[in-house]
């Protein structure tokens, strides 16, 4: 495969959607169901996506120019190959959806990276702590674009496709995770069918965490919850895994809202009341997936037959 028509996955934060902001622990998977690459082939592809993207990636260029010319972005990136390539009509192919919280800005800043970036660190090295942070850091600029804020950690995952453990801003280390496909229990997505933008959620939430209140429960609460749940599922411990699942789902309910879809209200209770499924956000929330969980899986799906739901992994 040419570099330039190297494509990058989507991902999965599984665990930390905004506690992670206040440095909680995160785990994110690489997804490959979706996929994105830079591209100049617009065979077969709707003209209008293909001009919005290209306008994009121009103005995504000179933001990147703004960051080189201030020393903001100190890498030896080469603008002007990349703002050659849009003028001849590059475009970022992408079977992402946007504004589903799995990554499309994040897939589209690897793939920027991974191009023009003469002094990048390889894929296909062992990255060691030194090399992730770097590009954590290199990746919260470029993406912050997109976002207004942006922690670097999704383009970072797309860009290694590992699995990443996050715990607080200095510490990011790939993990091994075991999937089953044996198990009766799963993990699953549940497609809302709503997209919806990042940036004002994150707003909304960081507003709520001047509240005292709001701040003790996230501290408290929110972030042991996402804590006891990372290590649970990388122990493989599913009975505590299920426990603390339950307590995150059920303050995600009862304190973030906004950030779940109103049509959902009822499946996300009916899960909580019954304990047969737990739901979650999948990134920021506000539409996009919403992740389950479930100790059977076929029972699960009888109950959401009506939810359009895809199996991530079994456990």
């Amino acid at each position: 495969m040419k570099q330039n028509e190297q494509s990058f996955n989507s991902k999965i934060l599984l665990f930390g959607e905004y506690s992670i902001i206040q440095d909680s622990m995160g785990l994110t998977l690489p997804y490959d169901e979706f996929q994105g690459k830079l591209t100049f082939d617009a065979n077969d592809m709707n003209e209008q996506f293909v001009s919005e993207s290209n306008e994009h990636l121009e103005e995504f260029a000179n933001y990147l120019q703004r960051l080189l010319s201030t020393n903001e972005l100190a890498i030896q990136f080469d603008i002007q190959a990349f703002k050659s390539d849009i003028a001849k009509g590059m475009y970022f192919q992408s079977s992402i959806p946007q504004g589903f919280g799995v990554g499309s800005s994040g897939a589209l800043v690897a793939a920027v990276y991974g191009k023009y970036t003469k002094d990048k660190v390889l894929v296909d090295a062992a990255p060691n702590k030194s090399d992730i942070l770097q590009l954590k850091a290199i990746f919260a600029k470029m993406e912050s674009y997109f976002h207004g804020n942006s922690s670097g950690v999704d383009p970072l995952i797309c860009y290694l496709n590992l699995p990443l453990l996050i715990n607080g801003k200095n510490g990011v280390e790939p993990v091994k995770v075991e999937l089953s496909n044996k198990g009766k229990g799963a993990i699953f997505l549940i497609d809302t069918g709503i997209s919806r933008s990042t940036e004002p959620l994150v707003k909304y939430y960081m507003q709520k965490m001047e509240e005292p209140s709001f701040r003790e429960f996230v501290d408290k609460q929110l972030k042991p919850f996402a804590n006891n749940c990372i290590q649970a599922f990388l122990d493989g411990d599913r009975e505590t895994l299920f426990a603390y699942m339950k307590l995150l789902s059920k303050f995600q309910f009862e304190h973030f809202k906004p950030m779940i879809p109103a049509l959902f209200n009822k499946v996300w209770k009916r899960g909580l009341d019954s304990g047969e499924y737990y739901l979650k956000l999948c990134g920021a929330g506000g539409g996009g997936f919403i992740l389950g969980f479930t100790k059977n899986y076929e029972l699960t799906k009888k109950q959401l037959k009506d939810q359009n739901i895809e199996l991530l992994c079994s456990i």
